[in-house]
């Protein structure tokens, strides 16, 4: 699948995570993300935007919903798939494609972030929810 049109057209399920690496004047856009015991765990981590499959949703389409609700960005460029790994929940596989933007993030969902910001590569937070996506940049 490393084609990122196949890859983004990849029909997902409920295990399956689609995030992009959104890239901006060579700046990632991470955000911290505050889980609670009925999610996952409590926990604030940062991440990248992006969201769990819908049943039936290509890859492509959670992406780009999920970008839209989380960080009101509409103009995704998406440039690359950059490949996949197992998920910081147990039994998710995430699904992770590179991608630009014009637009600046907004704070969507005050009960799930607090804060997104764009950042050098070189100052990603220690906790970030998935190293081992940071291999793919």
């Amino acid at each position: 699948m490393n084609n990122p049109k196949t890859a983004l057209q990849k029909i997902g399920n409920n295990k399956d995570v689609s995030v992009a690496f959104i890239f901006k004047n060579d700046k990632l856009l991470i955000g911290l993300r505050n889980y609670t015991p009925d999610k996952w765990k409590s926990i604030s981590v940062w991440t990248a935007p992006g969201g769990r499959c819908d049943g039936g949703e290509t890859l492509e389409t959670t992406l780009r919903r999920e970008i839209l609700e989380e960080v009101g960005i509409n103009d995704l460029k998406i440039i690359k798939y950059l490949g996949s790994v197992p998920g910081a929940k147990e039994g998710d596989f995430v699904f992770v494609f590179k991608a630009e933007t014009s637009q600046e993030p907004k704070l969507m969902e005050l009960e799930k972030f607090s804060e997104w910001k764009w950042c050098k590569l070189f100052e990603i937070p220690p906790n970030f929810i998935n190293p081992d996506t940071l291999k793919f940049i």
